[in-house]
């Protein structure tokens, strides 16, 4: 069932609530936001993080950090409909949600001071350009990315995001009181919640838990004076989106050093369209649905850059959301999708929603990221336990993890490189479990 079809007025004739656990079809609209709502929720915070870190690094104003601020929730909410609506080969069809990366603050922030913001911006743009291309021609090389390979990523993403959840519950790394006893009891109230409505509860309620758990985590919070509304004061209600505010630069240094993330993004977006196939759809994912999701995440990633955004990729957390409720109607999480968009365009939307404390939100990432875990541990079950399976698995968890594990370890490196190794586990199990599935003998043909 296509948007087209919608704005025909096929929705009222086709809209069933037994659709949220189907690809296709309609959602009564008010059934349908509460879903969507979970999804925005989950990811809300991890997507505006980055760009203020990076922000941040370049020096640049508040004002101009503001807009960054508002373009990223847009182009996330872009991202994403690209994703479950794809344009020509872009997208891959699949509820897979779409934010700003983790996986590139690192490097950004390197080239934001080393050369400034429009180095940055320029490297997003031609890097993107360069993964959407990827992309377009995966029908060469997906072929070299075996089962065992994807299980080994899927796994590593679970793991790299456990310490992240953790971090989360306890009130955000970096916070004034950061492991404090009001911090552990809002992740708490708010993991217990989520646990006793997914055993006790059935049906509706139970593909609700996350946003239930969140909002009785909201409320507990409250009570504990621990939601600032402070952000809400003096904002415009409505705000255009700026194009290319920040002029892009284009070094060549610059933009092979954030090219090489890509690679390492492009790797989890094959482990996260993995996933979620394995996970929700009891199926591996086809040769054109990882195609256009790489192409959806640097197409997209380039125009994240002419809004002056950092790069944009699959949501991980989102993935394990999906695993958990089992909602995988594309236009449930459509209607998140545009509620992102009014982020954008509604300062006080999104200033809003970015009042959930960092605590509440780990109570429910912290379970929906050992999903991820799980999900990888299923597809190594699937691939099978043999002693050519076990020696890539183990050899390359225990060197990306164990390596990324300790500070130093790629000194002998340039920089640029050395930081965005140290940071990216999921690239090292990556590069090891390729190269060792085509090294090794005896190879199953997928």
């Amino acid at each position: 069932m296509r948007i087209t079809e919608f704005l025909k007025g096929g929705y009222k004739d086709s809209a069933n609530i037994q659709n949220i656990y189907k690809l296709e079809g309609f959602v009564p609209l008010g059934q349908a936001l509460p879903f969507g709502m979970q999804h925005v929720l989950a990811m809300l915070v991890s997507n505006i993080v980055p760009i203020i870190l990076v922000a941040g690094m370049a020096g640049i104003s508040p004002s101009l950090k503001a807009i960054l601020i508002q373009n990223c929730m847009i182009i996330a909410g872009i991202g994403t409909l690209v994703q479950l609506y794809p344009l020509w080969r872009a997208g891959s069809g699949l509820p897979i949600v779409m934010g700003t990366s983790f996986t590139f603050v690192a490097v950004n922030g390197y080239i934001a001071s080393k050369y400034g913001y429009g180095a940055v911006i320029g490297g997003v743009i031609a890097g993107g350009i360069l993964e959407g291309l990827l992309g377009l021609f995966a029908g060469y090389w997906l072929k070299y990315i075996s089962p065992v390979v994807a299980a080994c990523v899927v796994t590593s993403i679970g793991l790299s995001l456990l310490p992240v959840g953790a971090a989360s519950f306890a009130g955000g790394l970096g916070s004034a009181d950061f492991a404090s006893a009001k911090n552990m009891a809002l992740g708490a109230i708010t993991l217990m919640s989520l646990i006793l409505i997914d055993v006790f509860s059935k049906g509706f309620i139970k593909r609700l838990a996350v946003l239930i758990s969140l909002a009785i985590g909201y409320i507990a919070a409250l009570a504990m004076g621990k939601v600032d509304f402070s952000a809400l004061h003096g904002i415009s209600v409505l705000s255009l989106p700026h194009i290319m505010p920040v002029i892009p630069e284009f070094r060549l240094d610059a933009v092979l050093g954030i090219l090489l993330v890509y690679l390492v993004s492009a790797a989890e977006t094959i482990g996260d369209t993995s996933a979620l196939c394995n996970m929700a759809l009891d199926r591996s994912p086809s040769h054109k649905e990882i195609s256009g999701s790489l192409v959806c995440d640097g197409f997209c990633s380039s125009l994240a850059g002419i809004f002056g955004c950092i790069s944009i990729t699959s949501y991980s957390q989102n993935i394990g959301l999906v695993a958990m409720t089992k909602v995988i109607n594309r236009f449930t999480i459509a209607t998140g999708a545009a509620v992102m968009v009014a982020a954008g365009l509604f300062p006080p939307v999104g200033a809003l929603l970015a009042t959930l404390p960092d605590a509440v939100l780990g109570g429910c990432t912290i379970i929906m990221f050992g999903q991820i875990v799980i999900s990888g541990i299923y597809m190594m079950r699937k691939c099978g336990f043999t002693e050519r399976n076990t020696l890539i698995i183990a050899l390359s968890l225990s060197v990306g993890m164990g390596f990324t594990g300790v500070q130093g370890m790629f000194s002998m490196l340039p920089e640029i490189w050395a930081d965005s190794l140290q940071n990216n586990c999921v690239a090292i199990v990556f590069l090891i479990s390729l190269a060792m599935d085509i090294l090794l003998p005896g190879k199953e043909k997928n």
